[in-house]
Parts: structure tokens; C-alpha cells; sequence
């Protein structure tokens, strides 16, 4: 058995060899970048006005109005001093502009314009290079692409880029006891569940599964369904079968495919039988079978895996702080994640801990962490990752 920090050490120190592929920018979000970016020019590449108004010459209350410039023209317009021309936002400032006046606080009168105040020199000009200098870093290598980021990506001229691969990821589950959501059940089984809470996380989180199979209990259909699962995928997610029942195959099976155990057990609550092994460049995880421990450690230990092998320069959940509506001991023996609400800026454990009770953590958006024995009082803070 390890202990929480030793396992996410094990999972932080594997080598692994990166994928590379070339995709079109709107089918990038969620991909990291392989290289760094540099800006192929300033941005923005001209003086241009931050709002609709008048371009003006001069510091004045009166102006005369020679023209109009619209957002695109490319036109050369060069004003003199005491003359304006009505602007759009995003357009070319004239040369020799000292500032822009928002109409909101103008007049017009014939050809000539009154304002309401007395400009600044610069008001609201976006100058050239504001954002980016030619030739400056826009994002180092492992940058995680987010919807602002396709959006800087755009205004660069970048149609594709270069992002590391993500991992292919199958899914297993197992167990007589199993029946498929829609079909009859019998007396003594219940509904599949966990395989759609982990294809749902994954594809919360940019991921998606590329296989999913449920097997029974039995020794040989369990090794030939990890083998068959193993042929294509990066990471295989198996769910149940990991704990020493007469009727779990899991950590057999995996041995006699060749996975290297790197670690088994985890000294925490819940997901102590949590396995992590890994052939040639293959990783699996075998999670409980209760719903509450499995996504309990995919977010913990699966997650920041994904992340390692997508290329990010960040992996797995931050830990944030937040204080605790109430007080709380850990009884549990073991250091605990809670399923809980942050509910007005503070945290509350919900009822419901169990490892079989799933309800609590679909109610909750945080999972809280308290060592094993610590004892919090009504406003201390408290651990959390952030789940939705």
C-alpha cells in the first residue's frame, strides 16, 4: 500500500514519449501546444479606435469635420491640426490622431463638432504592438488551448497547429451482477452505472473513450477482454473487479498480459483498491467498482495522467482553499476525500459518504480533503478540488 502523495509521485515520474499532430484551429480546443508561438507581427498592426467617435487633431472643444473612416478601409487619411473625421471601432486612426472622442460626448452642427469635454492625448486609440510585439512569446509549449487562446490563435492568421496528441482511452467494466440501463433485471442485480460516469468525465474534462466493454466474472473472458482492449488504446480505465473476491480477475489478468504493477492500494477513503500498472507504453488503471471511489480517483489519479500524456505544462486538478461551513473530524482512519457544495463561498460536507452512494457527489461540485484525524472548526479552510 502507498500512501496518497507517493502514488501521485509514481504517476508524475512516468517517461513517456509524446505524439505530435497537426490539426485545423477549430478542432484544437482542449489540445496542448507543441511548440512555443511567437507573434508573426505586432497586434494589434496599426493604431486603431477603441470605440465609435471622432478621430481627432489637437486638443480642442471644436473641430471641422473632413471625413469618415470605417473598421477595414485601408484608405491613407491624414488630418490636420483642428480637423476630425467620424470613426468606427476597430478602424485605422488617421496619422497625426491625438486622441479619439466617443460620440456619446459629441454634437454636430453643420461640418463642425462640439464636445462635451476636453480630450486626453491617446484616449481611446488602441496603439499599435498594445498586445503583442512582432516576435514575442504568445505561448509556451504545453499551453492547454482554451476558447481565448483560439481566439489569439486566430488573430495571428493560424488556420492549424501543432498540438501534442491525446491519448486514446478504453474502458472495461465488470461484473455478473450488471445489467444494461433499459433491459430487465433480475433479483440480485443492478444497473451498469460506472461506465457512463467515466465516459461522462472524460469527455468532461476533452477526453472520449474509443472502446467500451462490460465483461462477467470469469478469469479467461477477463484476460482476453484487457488483452483485446489493450491492442488499442493508450489508457485502459477498468472498473470493478480490482479487490481479492473469489470473483475478481482484474489484477490476475493484468499479470498475465504482461502489466507491470506500479502500484496497489492506496492508504486513503474511499479508493484504497485502486491499481496503476503499465505495459511498454500502455497505461492502466483498475478503479473500484463502487461509484463514489471510482470517479473519486479519476479525478485524484487518472485525470492528471490524461494530462501528462496530452503534453500539458499543468496536470491534474488545483487544490484550492476555501473556509468550512461547519465543523468536521475525520473518523475515518485514513485520509479522506469528501464529497461536498462550496454554498455561498463556503464549504459544506454533504450526507452521503459512502463509496456506493453517488447521489451526494452529483449534488456537490467540490471534493474536500481532510488528513487522517484532522479536526476542523466552523470557518478553517479546507481542501478542495474542484469537480463542476
Amino acid at each position: 500500500m502507498v500512501t496518497i502523495e507517493e502514488a501521485l509521485g509514481i504517476i508524475e515520474d512516468q517517461k513517456i514519449d509524446l505524439k505530435t499532430e497537426v490539426r485545423p484551429l477549430e478542432a484544437s480546443l482542449g489540445y496542448a501546444l507543441s511548440k512555443n508561438i511567437i507573434s508573426p507581427f505586432d497586434v494589434p498592426e496599426f493604431d486603431n479606435s477603441a470605440m465609435d467617435g471622432y478621430a481627432l487633431c489637437g486638443l480642442y472643444q471644436e473641430y471641422k469635420l473632413v471625413g469618415e473612416v470605417a473598421a477595414g478601409d485601408s484608405k491613407e487619411v491624414s488630418l490636420q491640426n483642428g480637423e476630425a473625421v467620424r470613426i468606427f471601432t476597430g478602424a485605422k486612426v488617421p496619422e497625426n490622431t491625438t486622441a479619439v472622442m466617443m460620440q456619446e460626448k459629441t454634437s454636430v452642427k453643420d461640418k463642425t463638432l462640439f464636445l462635451d469635454e476636453m480630450p486626453k492625448v491617446g484616449q481611446n486609440i488602441r496603439k499599435r504592438g498594445g498586445q503583442l510585439a512582432e516576435g514575442q512569446e504568445v505561448f509556451e509549449k504545453g499551453h492547454m488551448l482554451n476558447p481565448p487562446s483560439l481566439a489569439l490563435m486566430g488573430s495571428l492568421g493560424r488556420s492549424e497547429l501543432e498540438v501534442f496528441s491525446k491519448p486514446r482511452v478504453n474502458i472495461i467494466t465488470t461484473g455478473n451482477e450488471l445489467v444494461k440501463p433499459g433491459q430487465p433485471k433480475l433479483v440480485g442485480q443492478i444497473y451498469e452505472s460506472n461506465s457512463y460516469a467515466i465516459s461522462g468525465v472524460l469527455e468532461q474534462f476533452g477526453f472520449e473513450h474509443h472502446q467500451k466493454t462490460q465483461i462477467q466474472d470469469d478469469f479467461e473472458a477477463t484476460k482476453a477482454g484487457i488483452q483485446t482492449a489493450l491492442e488499442s488504446c493508450d489508457v485502459l480505465i477498468i472498473s470493478g473487479g480490482i479487490s481479492v473476491g473469489d470473483y475478481d480477475f482484474v489484477k490476475q489478468s493484468l499479470e498475465e498480459n504482461g502489466v507491470k504493477e506500479l502500484f496497489y492500494k492506496v492508504f486513503q477513503k474511499p479508493g484504497k483498491p485502486l491499481y496503476f500498472g503499465r505495459k511498454d507504453n500502455k497505461f492502466v488503471f483498475a478503479l473500484p467498482g463502487n461509484p463514489a471511489s471510482s470517479l473519486t480517483c479519476f479525478y485524484v489519479y487518472v485525470l492528471p495522467l490524461l494530462h501528462k500524456l496530452s503534453g500539458y505544462r499543468r496536470t491534474g486538478l488545483p487544490t484550492y482553499q476555501f473556509p468550512i461551513k461547519h465543523g468536521y473530524e475525520n473518523r475515518f482512519g485514513r485520509p479522506s476525500f469528501l464529497k461536498a457544495a462550496i454554498l455561498d463561498g463556503k464549504v459544506e460536507v454533504l450526507d452521503g459518504q459512502g463509496s456506493s452512494m453517488i447521489q451526494s457527489m452529483a449534488k456537490g461540485n467540490v471534493l474536500a480533503f481532510v488528513d487522517d484525524g484532522e479536526k476542523l472548526t466552523a470557518g478553517d479552510l479546507i481542501r478542495c478540488k474542484l469537480i463542476s
